[in-house]
């Protein structure tokens, strides 16, 4: 039995000794599937290891455009290299830090309310510590944002935009033609634009040269000789043909028409026979619309021409007054529809304006 041991030791002895006479020994295998051996994948473990690079921080403090510390900004750190984002926001002091950086590339956003957005871009070195100079962000500019609706006129902002057409219409260009419409959908007038249109018709500078064109007449012919001649005689002609004016537009034009809601205006035909439209420019001062649009007798006109008569025996010469009221209340109806026909027929040609607008309507 000895010598069994002996030489089962040597056996094991001689097998455990290298078989290649000092040669080192052959390097792993890799299989046919293509994975290294135990040994290798160690090895390469290792060589990863010594490869990585420690990390770094970047910090910084967010400023005001007055130097102020910025409470609250948010910060965003973009790494080149991994396009990932972190976000974190200043502190009480204004400042911020991110600790276990990467190295390589890195982009800093900042952003605040009503800051604009400020960035920062740089590279972080193994191990470094990156402080950031101090990122000052401005106001940003004040944006207005309008809305724009589209709200229906009132009719009385539709009247006043008609009525500031009308009192824009001048025969020639000069004479003033404010009491007729041209218009084919007409809003009535209220109160306050009947007296502004009769305010502005006895203020324009053409009926102050009518009146006193019309004085001059007057003491031509010394008609109201009670007035006398000279200076004296041709001012109180024109203070009384001045008053006939001031009355009769006020009564029969604003006053009278507010009460009995009748609207003042010409309404201009332009439609049908020649005959129809002479007939309607005659009865014109007899015939007016309400302002509820509808045709009815014109109180508030004729009623105007007898006050405004029975007014001026107040101012004319006693010796003149016989049959006045009754004589100046005809004459002003005849005047009346004779500008009717005017309205009718003449005046629109005459007035530049009105052509201006058909021409822009076609």
């Amino acid at each position: 039995m000895l010598v069994g041991l002996l030489a089962s030791t040597f056996s094991v002895a001689q097998m455990l000794t290298p078989s290649n006479n000092g040669e080192k020994p052959a390097p792993p295998q890799v299989s046919s599937s293509g994975e290294a051996s135990a040994q290798e994948a160690y090895v390469g473990g290792s060589e990863h290891k010594l490869s990585h690079q420690p990390e770094g921080c970047i910090s910084g403090t967010i400023l005001d455009q007055t130097g102020a510390v910025s409470v609250g900004a948010s910060v965003h750190l973009i790494l080149g290299d991994q396009g990932s984002v972190r976000e974190l926001q200043t502190g009480n002091n204004g400042q911020f830090i991110f600790t276990n950086v990467a190295p390589g590339s890195f982009r800093l956003t900042v952003s605040a309310a009503g800051f604009t957005m400020r960035e920062f871009s740089s590279v972080l070195g193994p191990g470094e510590t990156f402080i950031v100079p101090p990122i000052s962000l401005a106001v940003a500019p004040a944006m207005t944002e309008v809305r724009v609706r589209e709200t229906p006129l009132s009719p009385v902002q539709v009247a006043d935009l008609q009525l500031g057409e009308q009192e824009k219409q001048r025969v020639f260009g000069i004479f003033p033609n404010f009491y007729v419409t041209y218009e084919a959908e007409v809003v009535p007038l209220n109160t306050k634009q009947k007296f502004r249109l009769a305010w502005k018709t006895s203020v324009d500078p053409f009926t102050f040269v009518g009146t006193a064109a019309l004085a001059g007449v007057e003491q031509a012919t010394d008609t109201f000789s009670g007035y006398g001649q000279g200076a004296q005689g041709y001012f109180k002609r024109f203070g009384a043909s001045y008053a006939d004016v001031l009355t009769s537009t006020y009564i029969g034009s604003a006053i009278l028409p507010s009460v009995l809601k009748q609207d003042p205006r010409y309404f201009y035909k332009g439609t049908g026979s020649t005959g129809s439209r002479l007939l309607y420019a005659i009865g014109s001062p007899f015939i007016c619309k309400g302002d509820n649009m509808r045709w009815q007798p014109n109180y508030s006109n004729v009623a105007g021409v007898f006050a405004s008569a029975g007014i001026s025996y107040l101012y004319y010469p006693e010796s003149d007054r016989k049959g006045l009221f009754v004589q100046n209340s005809l004459i002003r109806l005849g005047e009346l529809s004779f500008e009717g026909v005017l309205q009718e027929f003449v005046l629109r040609k005459l007035t530049p304006r009105l052509r201006k607008r058909a021409s822009d309507q076609r």
